[in-house]
């Protein structure tokens, strides 16, 4: 398990010692003078001749504040004391380390190597001047260049804005939804709603407008707008809608599993489905449950659902995921996803690389998601301003196209922590995905060659297989939460906050359920696996069984039979299950 850092690029590392010559140095200071009166000579201190720095071991890019290096100078006087300082505005110098300001990075791609001019002072006030040079790791970030302008290559701010909106709305159900059902008729809250999910292209720039985002302090993109100013919405990409080159027909009425008696069996339908029962939850005065507390969360059913978590964890599926692998990193199609074309025009990147962004984007991870542990990831311990966000280009903003960890690619670093370093999801999704990248912006601005186009293949399935492990690994994980609540609920002496930490993990459980579905390189999908997705199902159900302590008991089986079959196809270890 990934303890600080995952994986960097192998790239030039300093030597332990840079003993620098006085070449190109200056100096100032007194020479030996003699006493006229007697011809004896008066000691006099001699100028510093060299300043050297010892370097740490590697020294990252995007990383503001580290150490470089400790100086030292070269003086021919024993015992003598030294003032170090440079001008170069990047640096601070703090007795004798010489360390990288909080607002300052450095890049690779820019400047691999950095020299720094450095004045030492002695104790008589005699000065040297010299330039101390150390070379810059690079970091394994998702930072692509055009070779011919220099610009940047990679672009997926539509991808950012579908997470943003996802988040938005889930905001909103968990907050303002219950203070505008006092106010406002169920046709304008399910119109409130719709906002978030599916908005009229008439209508984006003053929707996009005024939604602020609310869910991160300090980011750079303050509304809707600032990440995406074209239209951008939920309902156009959810698996159905965006038809073309996704392996199934969603729409058709039988293809979409998994949600018995739905008025519509599709993703679109069970989005409906869920706005209608928020709109009528909201507006009931008190809801019980089955052992007569109230429930005062305006989310929860009755039956045990928590509509906010199930409406975020399906849009996960159904449009980031779905999208993700179907779209954008499949070769199903000519013309989309991998069958685009890798030769450059007007804009800085190709079709190919926008493509393949665009797959990374919806899996959500930070540029330098591989600079972050797990529990930084995850928003569990590590260094303070790495909690599932970090300002790498040190501008005081955390820019959501770049510095933020969206949806999946934070299930990941929490199933790899949950693993006890069995697994790396996060590292062999990000690893997959930046291959595949560097492959494809190695050749931008000509096509790929059929060796090339499978070796690209691989690395996309090797991105969306441990994209969806991560999501099948939660699934088992809010199994064993779901399971926990019910033996301690099935007594039936539970309280209302009991039944509705049941009702969250349920609903996160089934939500990610849904989602395995909709990738076409899915173990479900195989021939030997035929059946089991609508089984695993069938098992779960629709909502938690909650009442008789019998009816709870073989409910709880049927839940280990689900993950039962989610460790068969996934081919999970046994331990690890048990433990998630």
């Amino acid at each position: 398990m990934m303890v600080l850092r995952k994986s960097l690029l192998a790239t030039s590392i300093l030597v332990a010692t840079l003993g620098l010559t006085a070449c190109g140095g200056s100096s100032s200071g007194d020479n030996n003078t003699n006493n006229g009166d007697n011809g004896s000579t008066t000691p006099t201190n001699s100028v510093p001749t060299a300043i050297t720095l010892t370097s740490e071991a590697a020294i990252h890019e995007n990383v503001a504040g580290q150490v470089i290096g400790t100086l030292a100078a070269t003086d021919a006087d024993s015992g003598e004391t030294f003032t170090f300082a440079t001008t170069d505005e990047r640096f601070e110098i703090d007795a004798t380390s010489l360390k990288l300001k909080s607002s300052a990075v450095l890049d690779f791609e820019t400047e691999s190597q950095v020299s720094v001019d450095v004045t030492v002072t002695d104790s008589a006030n005699n000065t040297f001047s010299q330039a101390v040079t150390f070379n810059v790791t690079d970091a394994q970030d998702y930072d692509f260049r055009n070779a011919q302008s220099g610009d940047s290559s990679v672009s997926y701010s539509g991808q950012i804005a579908r997470h943003v909106l996802i988040k938005e709305l889930y905001n909103y159900i968990g907050s303002d939804l219950a203070t505008d059902a006092q106010t406002m008729t169920a046709d304008l809250l399910l119109a409130k709603l719709m906002q978030y999910y599916k908005i009229a292209d008439a209508d984006y720039e003053v929707i996009a407008g005024n939604m602020s985002v609310t869910f991160t302090g300090n980011s750079k993109q303050t509304t809707l707008a600032d990440i995406s100013g074209s239209h951008k919405d939920l309902s156009g990409k959810i698996a159905g809608n965006d038809a073309t080159g996704q392996h199934k027909d969603w729409n058709d009425g039988t293809s979409f599993e998994g949600w018995a008696g739905l008025a519509t069996n599709t993703p679109e339908g069970l989005m409906n489905a869920l706005f209608a029962q928020l709109v009528e939850r909201v507006q009931q005065t008190t809801v019980s449950t089955p052992n007569g507390k109230e429930i005062e969360t305006h989310y929860v059913t009755a039956d045990g659902v928590d509509l906010k978590q199930l409406t975020q964890k399906f849009l996960y599926g159904a449009v980031a995921f779905s999208q993700g692998t179907d779209d954008y990193l499949d070769n199903a199609t000519a013309g989309k996803g991998l069958l685009t074309s890798n030769v450059l025009g007007e804009k800085a990147y190709s079709d190919l690389e926008h493509q393949w962004d665009e797959g990374f984007g919806y899996f959500g991870a930070a540029r330098n998601y591989a600079s972050y542990s797990d529990e930084e990831v995850a928003g569990k311990g590590g260094r303070e301003d790495w909690q599932g966000q970090n300002d790498y280009n040190a501008d005081g903003k955390i820019d959501l196209n770049a510095e933020y960890n969206f949806g999946n690619s934070t299930n990941a670093a929490k199933r790899d922590l949950g693993s006890n370093g069995v697994t790396d999801y996060s590292k062999e999704a990000f690893d997959a995905f930046f291959a595949g990248r560097k492959l494809i912006s190695d050749k931008a601005g000509t096509e790929l060659t059929a060796d090339q186009l499978t070796e690209l293949k691989g690395y996309a399935v090797a991105a969306t297989a441990a994209w969806e492990k991560s999501i099948s690994a939660t699934v088992v994980h809010y199994i064993n939460d779901s399971i926990a609540d019910l033996e301690e609920m099935k007594a039936g002496t539970y309280d209302a906050d009991k039944f509705v930490t049941l009702a969250k993990h349920w609903s996160e459980m089934k939500g990610f359920a849904l989602n395995l579905q909709f990738n076409p390189e899915s173990p479900f999908n195989s021939e030997a696996n035929a059946g089991k997705f609508a089984q695993m199902h069938t098992l779960i159900g629709n909502k938690p069984v909650v009442g008789a302590e019998a009816d709870m008991t073989a409910y709880i089986a049927q839940l280990k039979q689900a993950r039962d079959i989610l460790q068969q196809v996934y081919s999970f270890d046994s331990e690890v299950v048990a433990n998630w």
